[in-house]
């Protein structure tokens, strides 16, 4: 009878189903980690997507903000709104908001959105600024 109690104890106490339990453990963390950095490189991507935006809405507000000084806003914001769509307009979440910068001999934009969450609570916001001083031909006093 000992003998019988000594090997129930054994086979009770062993490491049976522990990787399972492991395994059970590390899967949710190990796909929270791959999504977190997937979410990140979206928001690099994103990032680099404001700002090639408003560099060119910037550009087009520095070639016609001094020829056309009521209108330029609205080329500069459909440059970069044109801009955004080729090349990321899945990776804004909504429309992104494009407001025009005027300081003096300075104009631009600013372009603010949200990034498309893949972690459910992680909410991510880009803002990217672009301001220039305006192309104007000045003649030569000689």
């Amino acid at each position: 009878m000992p003998r019988l109690l000594q090997r129930l104890r054994q086979r009770l106490s062993g490491d049976r189903g522990s990787s399972t339990v492991e395994f059970l453990v590390i899967t949710p963390l190990l796909l929270l980690i791959i999504l977190t950095l997937v979410q990140f490189a979206m928001y690099y991507f994103a990032t680099q997507v404001t700002q090639a935006a408003a560099q060119a809405g910037a550009r087009k507000a520095r070639e016609t903000a001094d020829a056309n000084p009521g209108s330029w806003q609205g080329l500069a914001t459909q440059t970069a709104s044109n801009r955004i769509s080729s090349l990321g307009p899945q990776l804004v979440n909504g429309s992104a908001q494009i407001n025009p910068v005027h300081d003096g001999d300075q104009v631009g934009l600013t372009i603010t959105a949200q990034v498309v969450p893949v972690v459910p609570f992680l909410h991510l916001h880009v803002t990217s600024r672009s301001v220039g001083p305006i192309e104007r031909f000045i003649p030569d006093v000689g």
